[in-house]
C-alpha cells in the first residue's frame, strides 16, 4: 500500500490510497477534482473508487468530474449522507468494509459530531486511519451538526486505535491547532516542541500530515480531557466529566 497526500484548495488534504498489487487507488475526500488528476497520471494508477468522509463540499466537490472521468467507480459515504453526495454508490455503516485492489481494505468508523455521517476509515495491515475534519492534528473539528457528547464519543475511538496508527486529516491546521494547544497546557515541552517541527515545516511548504496516535495523545488536548492540566485550564466548564472538558475546550477553541 502507498498513500499519497495531494494538496487541494486553500488548506484541504485528498488522499491517494494505492494498492500496489494491481495499480487501482481510492481517492479519500477529493475537494477538486484536478491535482487529483494530475496525481493519478504520475503515480500510473487506476481510480477505482472514491471515499468520502462527510458531505461537506470542501470534501466532495470533485466527487462529479472524477466519476465522469472514471465511469462505474464506486463513491462511499455514511448511510446518512443518502441525497447529500454526489454520485455515492455505497452507503456504509460503521463496521463496514470497504477495499481497493487486491491489498487494500478499510473499515469504516462511524464519527458523528461534526457532522451526524461523518466516517473515518480505518486500515488495520499498515495502520493508518483518514479521519475528515473529525481529528485533525493536535486538534478536532467544529460542531456543525452533532453534540459535544457525539464529538467526544467519536474522538475516543479514534483514540482507542494503536498507537503506530498514522493520522491523515483533512486539514493543513497544525500550526494554529498546536497554538491553541499550548494555551491549554503550556508547559508542555510536547507540544512545544511539535509546534517548532509544525512551523518549520510549513516554512518549507512541507505537510505536516501524518500524524501518529501516539503523537496525538501526547499533543492534542481535544484526546487529554482527562489530564488534569487540561481540567484546570478550563475555567467555563459544567462539571469535571470528560464530556463536560471536551464541551468547555470546543467553546474556547471556537473563540481562539
Amino acid at each position: 500500500m502507498h498513500i499519497l497526500p495531494i494538496a487541494c484548495l486553500e488548506d484541504n488534504y485528498a488522499y491517494l490510497v494505492v494498492c500496489e498489487a494491481t495499480a487501482q487507488a481510492a481517492v479519500v475526500d477529493p475537494s477538486e477534482a484536478e491535482p487529483v488528476l494530475a496525481a493519478i497520471k504520475s503515480a500510473g494508477v487506476t481510480l477505482t473508487a472514491i471515499w468520502n468522509t462527510h458531505h461537506h463540499w470542501d470534501h466532495t466537490g470533485g466527487n462529479q468530474a472524477l466519476t465522469e472521468a472514471y465511469p462505474g467507480i464506486e463513491v462511499v459515504a455514511h448511510a446518512s449522507d443518502r441525497g447529500r453526495i454526489f454520485g455515492q454508490t455505497v452507503f456504509a455503516d460503521d463496521g463496514a468494509d470497504v477495499r481497493v485492489g487486491t491489498e487494500v481494505s478499510a473499515r469504516i468508523i462511524h464519527n458523528p459530531g461534526h457532522t451526524t455521517g461523518a466516517i473515518s476509515y480505518f486500515i488495520s495491515a499498515e495502520p493508518a486511519v483518514f479521519t475528515g475534519d473529525t481529528l485533525f492534528c493536535s486538534g478536532c473539528g467544529r460542531l456543525f451538526e452533532g453534540t459535544p457528547a457525539m464529538m467526544h464519543a467519536s474522538l475516543s475511538r479514534l483514540a482507542a486505535l494503536p498507537g503506530d496508527t498514522q493520522v491523515f486529516c483533512g486539514h493543513e491546521y497544525t500550526v494554529s491547532n498546536l497554538a491553541f494547544a499550548a494555551a491549554v497546557e503550556p508547559d508542555s515541552a510536547a507540544i512545544a516542541d511539535r509546534a517548532r517541527w509544525a512551523k518549520d515545516r510549513r516554512r518549507h511548504n512541507l505537510p505536516t500530515v501524518p500524524s501518529t496516535l501516539t503523537g496525538e495523545l501526547a499533543t492534542n488536548p481535544f484526546l487529554r480531557t482527562g489530564e488534569a492540566e487540561v481540567k484546570a485550564a478550563c475555567k467555563n466548564r459544567d462539571g469535571d466529566s470528560p464530556e463536560a472538558i471536551f464541551a468547555a475546550l470546543r467553546s474556547w477553541k471556537d473563540r481562539f
